[in-house]
């Protein structure tokens, strides 16, 4: 039997379906053709097997049996650019669209051809793109693990709101670097409200108060007068 796929490295995909019969098809497939493969049959279970594997690519079904599978694209797309092949039954326009729109990069409808969907797999790993952070980031006494939204101060849970999540989520994965004003309040609120900075303080003031050891004098979460903000890392 030939292996197309091994002349070069190892890809690792990872496939996200609650079929069995599915997993079992993908799985046969790929590892005939060279690339290493894990499964998870929930989204839950997905996203942990994201953070953990580091796959090159994934193959994620729509309809998952605890999240919906554009919520799996969304939640990891928030830390890496991974790419994302769907694997779905449904093959109404609005739903590719819905879910190109979340990042993913390609569509596959089932029942597929097998050689179809590997030619997809080899252009979706010729255009892939950084991954971008690791899915679990640390500061000091700061520890943020992207994949399952959980933010850790010494080891006690911070509970944030979805705004300061957001915000700390954009810090965390540009760590290091200056996000402008227009910058956080175009991602979290839209363009509508590029102008409005002083969302900014008050929502990074409630940040501080929840993970700085002295918010009077933020170590890790540090101002840039007239530009930004940064978070600052630090062993």
């Amino acid at each position: 039997m030939t292996h197309p796929e091994t002349s070069g490295p190892v890809h690792i995909a990872l496939v996200i379906d609650d079929e069995p019969q599915i997993r079992r098809l993908v799985r046969v497939t790929l590892e005939a053709n060279g690339y290493r493969v894990f499964d998870a049959a929930t989204g839950q279970d997905g996203l942990a097997q994201a953070a953990q594997r580091k796959p090159d690519v994934v193959l994620l079904d729509l309809g998952l049996p605890d999240l919906q599978g554009v919520e799996v694209l969304k939640r990891i797309r928030e830390w890496s650019r991974v790419p994302v092949i769907i694997l779905s039954v449904r093959d109404r326009e609005d739903d590719k669209v819905a879910a190109l729109d979340s990042g993913a990069d390609d569509y596959v409808t089932k029942p597929f051809n097998t050689a179809e969907l590997l030619a997809r797999l080899r252009a979706a790993l010729r255009h892939t793109q950084p991954q971008g952070v690791e899915a679990i980031f640390r500061a000091g006494s700061l520890e943020v693990d992207l994949s399952k939204r959980l933010v850790l101060k010494s080891g006690a849970e911070i509970k944030l709101t979805p705004i300061e999540y957001s915000l700390l989520r954009l810090l965390v994965t540009h760590a290091g670097k200056v996000l402008t004003h227009r910058q956080l309040l175009t991602e979290v609120w839209g363009d509508k409200a590029v102008g409005q900075s002083h969302y900014l303080r008050v929502h990074f003031a409630h940040l501080r108060e929840k993970l700085e050891d002295n918010p009077g004098a933020p170590e890790l979460i540090v101002t840039e007068p007239a530009i930004g903000y940064r978070l600052v890392l630090r062993s």
